[in-house]
């Protein structure tokens, strides 16, 4: 057996503990720590293992938000709690004592940046133990959560009418700071797509052809659901394939399950779906949030926060594990690609054209000698309709840094460093803001750029 002390840290006037680890016979009370006003304590005789546990607080069942969670096959929540047998044989708990959770509130997590002599590579096979170790909980956790618990207890929700002009379009999500928007097809009562960032960066890019397919007169006229269906033609006439106007949206249900709408996003290489709430017959449906990687990952960090031993991955050196991409020179463990930068006399045409054909969200803009000046992403596009900006320079004429002296301030921080010493979960914190959505990788000493990594690379690390 093992001493384990539990804690409650919510308040109330009578709490009790109860668990798995008596057989939830027994409603134990708990005692208000001296000097505190909200914080009760008990410790328990426990034997080693698992063990579900909640709290009944003034008569009412609760579990701890700020520990971890389970939910089991009935659908109830319950804290979850490892205990490990100090004299154990360590061969024998190789496995558990990489992922033992730390319960209660006293227990702390520093995530601060290694320095080298202790981030040397771990051998392969424990690292990637640790992996598979991380995925298999995080993918059980992602399963039983569901898509309305991204849902903010109180926001507003956009969508834009098909019928609206592409530049009011621009102009709505240049002002609401958004880089993707649901689009309500009126006719038809039904959410019908999504209008993004990159729709803008193509409409610019046929603005400038010659002859172009657009002309600024016409944009104040043009609808999405014009181009929409132009944007069809064009992808059918390239691939020579028939692409229907009207295929299905890719939508999430309130009651899906954050592991499917994420392998939704990253199978579909999409930036967010709609959360839709259907109607029993299915003649219409309410639009309840738009689901992204980001939300879904601030989901995660704000449940493991107080265990991160459970997700061992997450402490590791983003330097040592297999995902971003790197420079040549520094290389990385799974770099299927190098880097691309740009420097500041680089013209916008051609980095909107490596954005889209590259098919990649943000690319460095770095100086002469290779340091860090800041990062260009596909929606800082939308900055472009400030004072209709796109409509008075063309393309081929502006450069880089042009284009960065146009960004909001606001917009600024969204060029968010780190170094290959830092842990995952700093940098999973960091970019679950939607507003920041990658990470460079610098040197700390000279900000030479050594990689970026993006949302889609932290899920591909961890749903594998």
């Amino acid at each position: 057996m093992v001493l384990v002390t539990f804690t409650w840290s919510q308040g109330g006037t009578h709490v009790f503990l109860c668990g798995s680890f008596d057989g939830w016979s027994e409603q134990i009370p708990m005692n208000l720590v001296e000097g505190s006003a909200a914080v009760f304590q008990r410790t328990v005789d426990v034997p080693p293992g698992y063990h579900k546990y909640k709290f009944l607080v003034d008569g009412i069942w609760q579990v701890d938000q700020d520990q971890l969670c389970v939910q089991d096959e009935y659908g109830a929540i319950n804290n979850l709690v490892f205990v490990k047998e100090f004299s154990m044989p360590s061969a024998l708990i190789r496995e558990d004592a990489q992922s033992k959770l730390v319960s209660g509130f006293t227990s702390s997590t520093h995530l601060e940046a290694s320095s080298s002599s202790e981030s040397q590579l771990k051998p392969v096979m424990q690292l990637n133990n640790e992996i598979d170790v991380s995925r298999h909980r995080l993918f059980m956790f992602l399963s039983s959560s569901q898509a309305y618990e991204l849902i903010p207890n109180s926001g507003k929700v956009f969508a834009l009418d098909t019928e609206v002009a592409v530049k009011q379009a621009f102009h709505i999500m240049y002002e609401q700071r958004l880089a993707v928007m649901p689009l309500w097809d009126g006719q038809n009562a039904m959410i019908s797509g999504m209008l993004t960032a990159s729709d803008f960066i193509l409409i610019l890019l046929k603005l400038q052809e010659s002859p172009p397919m657009l002309t600024h007169d016409e944009l104040e006229m043009h609808t999405i659901s014009a181009w929409k269906y132009g944007k069809f033609q064009l992808q059918a006439e390239v691939s020579g394939a028939m692409i229907p106007p009207n295929r299905r949206v890719l939508q999430a249900g309130p009651d899906e399950s954050l592991k499917d709408v994420a392998l939704t996003l990253l199978q579909n290489k999409i930036s967010a779906v709609p959360v839709l709430h259907s109607s029993e017959d299915g003649s219409s449906s309410q639009l309840l949030h738009t689901a992204c990687l980001a939300g879904i990952l601030k989901h995660i960090c704000r449940h493991f926060r107080h265990s991160l031993e459970y997700l061992p991955i997450v402490q590791q050196p983003v330097g040592n594990l297999p995902f971003g991409t790197w420079t040549r020179e520094v290389g990385g463990r799974a770099s299927s690609r190098v880097l691309l930068t740009l420097h500041s006399g680089d013209l916008l045409s051609s980095t909107l054209k490596l954005l889209i054909e590259g098919e990649i969200s943000s690319i460095p803009i770095v100086d002469d000698n290779g340091a860090l000046i800041n990062v260009y992403s596909r929606s800082d596009i939308t900055s472009l309709a400030r004072g209709n900006m796109y409509a008075r320079f063309r393309l081929d004429q502006m450069i880089m840094t042009q284009v960065l002296q146009v960004l909001d301030e606001a917009s600024r921080d969204r060029c968010r460093t780190c170094t290959r010493f830092d842990s995952l979960y700093r940098i999973m914190e960091v970019i679950s803001d939607p507003t920041v959505r990658r990470v460079v990788v610098i040197d700390p000493n000279s900000r030479h750029v050594e990689g970026i990594i993006t949302l889609r690379d932290v899920f591909n690390l961890l749903l594998g």
